[in-house]
């Protein structure tokens, strides 16, 4: 079971193999890969720091306390009609992404987030409304 945060569940469809470091990368790659191939694992969605903020590089202000971010992943969770706390399979939060988000939500919610402007997670959300689940990162 992994353990997320609200925001990144938006950061995993959108995620295209970059990151802030070498250790944050392989570590999100292989989060990533497992939820793609088997969308039966399960997830326990937190408040604050998660299995991916583990590997965020030690490099200046650690963002994943900033209240900025809590606050984003308030409104993802909400949106999506999620609770912390909850345990769920990812196929579920897939389900919950098709049924309550649409590609322009990220542009609402992650309005001030530096990855925003690749497009990566407007074309995530769409490719789970199409049935394709998560992209494969080369």
């Amino acid at each position: 079971m992994y353990k997320l945060r609200g925001h990144h569940l938006f950061c995993l469809l959108g995620y295209r193999g970059m990151g802030y470091s070498r250790e944050y990368v392989e570590n999100m790659t292989q989060l990533h890969q497992t939820l793609r191939e088997n969308p039966d694992t399960w997830i326990q969605l937190v408040e604050g720091p998660d299995d991916l903020c583990d590997k965020y590089p030690n490099s200046g202000e650690y963002h994943c306390h900033s209240k900025n971010i809590y606050e984003k992943d308030i409104a993802i969770l909400a949106k999506m009609e999620l609770k912390i706390g909850q345990i769920v399979k990812w196929k579920y939060i897939e389900s919950c992404i098709r049924k309550h988000t649409i590609p322009t939500d990220i542009k609402i919610i992650c309005e001030t987030c530096s990855w925003r402007s690749f497009g990566y997670c407007e074309e995530g959300v769409q490719e789970i409304h199409e049935g394709k689940g998560l992209r494969e990162v080369k």
